[in-house]
């Protein structure tokens, strides 16, 4: 296993080693790491609504189930019989009914987990075979709680709290929720699936990269400009891919915030002010107003977001209502799965908008992601050559102004989320204990020594 000297060297101010996303030594230490202590994104309170039902996922390389118990609470399990190891719930989501049952050998589970049953005991006399002792029992994850009905999961014991974890970061999941009237948001028709080849961490990379979307999307909006001049208007189906191709001097122009522990979000690039303009928006803002009065309806729609990250579990997106979750497989293999949110109570328009925009912006057959995909696939097989050893990180290195909770660019092409990501790898790779509160040694990457200018 690699020293802790040898993992920080990996880490320079201005650049990262390439194989922090080529070393399967590596991506065995994150799922311990990061992945063994973090507050992992497990799903929404919506994905399991009645006792018994449940939606498998994953918190790094280990198969979880959560599920509804009896009592209205959400846990999280361990997919595995304790008898066999078999998985107890195929991949997806379900209901068990007022138990688990293991397909092989027909042992039973309350829905906390804990042994119910296993047939012909009078085999297991003379034994160690408790029924009562959890070795016999699903396992739980060691902590589960929740933020406005997002269930995260942390498979450490000991660590900080979930809400001092998000930090700042949770003012995004807060806006996503009160664009309903009723404060509220729930998963809504299915889930798209992508899996990726390439490393988990360039997904996230990308989300805060605003240099990249005139180059790698230019196929897409030169496209949509055609047809929105061949028709004489550019309708939100064209003008929300026509957005990646502003000019720089565009995104330089946008904010880019960084977090402690890799989190942060980037300055939305739709005009917030669109609020009372559009029909859809116009019926949105009207029902806000109603819940909540004209002026707090007006900062709600005018939080102008466009991808946050929650690092470790993936992308929440206010404005169009969706949580693109990620999940690592292997060193080059990433699992996305994009969950759209219906907000409670709003018009249905604003629900078939942000269908429309997932279908044409995230969805696989989009005219965007695949463009993505395909750099993502280029970045994995070019740092497997000997054509070099270091991965940049440059652009704007010192420049970005310190806060108290993080940073914030002071041009929003720089690479600020990508240090803060990796100043916030280092400190889960090289400190052995838990998660620590913001009183330690964690910081952001203008705070980092090993990331000064």
């Amino acid at each position: 296993m690699m020293n802790s000297e040898a993992l920080a060297a990996l880490i320079r101010p201005d650049s990262v080693h390439k194989s922090v996303y080529t070393d399967p030594a590596i991506f065995a230490l994150e799922m311990e790491r990061i992945y063994g202590r973090a507050w992992i994104y497990v799903g929404h309170e919506s994905q399991v609504p009645n006792s018994g039902d449940f939606h498998t996922t994953r918190i790094g390389s280990q198969d979880v189930v959560m599920v509804r118990g009896q009592e209205g609470q959400v846990k999280v399990l361990y997919n595995r019989c304790p008898h066999k190891g078999a998985k107890l719930v195929a991949e997806g989501d379900g209901c068990v009914g007022k138990f688990f049952r293991c397909s092989y050998h027909a042992w039973t589970f309350k829905l906390d987990g804990t042994h119910l049953s296993a047939p012909l005991r009078p085999g297991f006399e003379g034994t160690n075979y408790n029924p009562a002792s959890p070795e016999f029992s699903m396992r739980p994850v060691a902590r589960v709680d929740q933020y406005r009905g997002f269930v995260f999961a942390s498979q450490s014991p000991e660590g900080i709290s979930l809400r001092e974890f998000l930090g700042g970061v949770a003012s995004s999941i807060d806006n996503l929720c009160d664009r309903s009237p009723v404060g509220e948001v729930e998963v809504a028709g299915g889930v798209f699936r992508v899996q990726q080849p390439s490393n988990w961490k360039v997904f996230y990379e990308n989300l805060h990269d605003t240099m990249h979307a005139r180059v790698t999307h230019e196929s897409s909006f030169v496209a949509a400009r055609e047809e929105a001049e061949a028709i004489g208007e550019m309708p939100f189906e064209l003008l929300i891919q026509d957005a990646n191709g502003e000019p720089y001097a565009f995104w330089e122009k946008l904010e880019l915030r960084a977090y402690h522990r890799g989190h942060g979000y980037m300055e939305g690039i739709f005009d917030p002010n669109a609020a009372t303009r559009d029909p859809v928006s116009r019926a949105h803002f009207a029902c806000l107003t109603e819940a909540y009065g004209e002026d707090r309806a007006r900062d709600i729609l005018g939080m102008n977001r466009h991808n946050t990250i929650v690092y470790g579990s993936g992308s929440p997106h206010t404005v169009f209502q969706q949580f693109r979750v990620i999940r690592p497989l292997a060193v080059d293999r990433t699992l996305v799965e994009i969950q759209l949110f219906r907000c409670k109570g709003a018009p249905p328009e604003v629900y078939d908008r942000a269908l429309t925009y997932a279908n044409l912006i995230n969805s696989p057959s989009s005219n965007v992601m695949p463009d993505d995909v395909e750099v993502y696939r280029r970045c994995q097989e070019g740092n497997n050559t000997f054509g070099g050893d270091w991965v940049s990180l440059h652009r704007y290195l010192g420049t970005d102004r310190t806060l108290p909770d993080g940073a914030v660019s002071t041009n929003g092409t720089s690479e600020l989320p990508m240090r803060n990501q990796f100043a916030a790898w280092r400190d889960y790779m090289l400190d052995d204990s838990p998660l620590h509160p913001d009183t330690s040694t964690t910081t952001t990457a203008t705070e980092c020594p090993h990331h000064a200018a």
